[in-house]
């Protein structure tokens, strides 16, 4: 990313400070600046200009009208749980955000955006309860359930199929969701290999894993070649899995650069996965990502 997450979280308190002074109240920010006000990624292909600031409230009658910032209704407003910035900030909690957001995106970047809110809300509550991402997983399959009516309901639903807890930046989930695209099985995300560590005792995960059949996954990004602690781990993981007859492959940029380079990555996985003995179907061009969800939902 250009501007990293706490960049971008240092400059929206600021504006929002500022707008919420300006108005001469507090503010509830929801959309991309809450967002950004919580250190969460925002998604490819949205149709807000998330250059602005985006305000939230229940109803037209509590609505606070600002030059500064555009006002948005969401009747779904929770009564408690959003997130206090300052004394003049408050966020829109992320799974209402990620709700909120659902007719403003192409379906991938829901189901992207859900990997990331996980991530998130994990980190979040791991300072107050030690809640993991799988609980927040579930916490947000519940949620999507008792959502009221809204334009971007069945949107929430569907993209709740393919949301998953593990990934730990979007590009890894566009990967993920491009492998499933082309057809090959569904994989483990941010899987420990039993009885191995590192020399320091930590042990070892990998992005995206099929265990059964010894292969997997690594997306890394640019700090995984510019950070020399993070490039000697990952040559020491590798080179010591590779040793124990796993497969790794290197996901990048590159690879997910066009359709082109995506199929060719996709087509070298499942070549091993099949030479392994993964039965499947292999696509050689990337399904619709509905198609994916309705295999999904097939299987149960």
């Amino acid at each position: 990313m250009l501007v990293s997450l706490d960049q971008r979280r240092r400059d929206a308190i600021r504006r929002c400070t500022d707008a919420a002074r300006s108005a001469g109240t507090q503010l509830l920010f929801g959309m991309t600046t809450s967002l950004a006000l919580q250190s969460a990624p925002i998604p490819d292909g949205c149709d807000l200009d998330p250059t602005l600031l985006h305000t939230v409230s229940s109803d037209r009658t509590k609505r606070v009208r600002s030059g500064a910032t555009v006002t948005h209704l969401w009747r779904a407003l929770p009564q408690n749980g959003n997130v206090r910035v300052n004394r003049n900030v408050y966020a829109l909690d992320l799974f209402h955000t990620w709700a909120q957001l659902a007719d403003h995106l192409p379906l991938e970047s829901l189901i992207v955006l859900g990997d990331a809110i996980i991530t998130a809300t994990a980190r979040q509550r791991a300072l107050a309860r030690g809640r993991d991402a799988a609980g927040v997983h579930r916490d947000l399959l519940a949620f999507a359930e008792t959502l009221p009516r809204f334009k971007g309901k069945r949107a929430c639903l569907s993209s709740i199929q393919l949301i998953r807890p593990g990934a730990d930046s979007p590009p890894e989930s566009r990967e993920r969701l491009s492998l499933l695209r082309h057809g090959l099985p569904d994989m483990a995300l941010n899987h420990t290999v039993p009885d191995v560590a590192f020399r320091s005792g930590a042990a070892m995960t990998l992005d995206m894993a099929w265990p059964q059949w010894r292969v997997a996954v690594e997306y890394d990004g640019d700090q995984h070649r510019t950070d020399k602690a993070q490039w000697r781990r990952d040559t020491e993981k590798r080179d010591l899995l590779r040793g124990r007859d796993w497969v790794i492959f290197v996901a990048t940029g590159a690879t997910l650069a066009d359709a082109g380079a995506r199929a060719e990555f996709a087509f070298r996985v499942a070549r091993v996965l099949t030479m392994r003995g993964a039965e499947f179907m292999f696509r050689v061009a990337e399904a619709p990502i509905e198609t994916v969800i309705r295999e999904v939902r097939r299987r149960g």
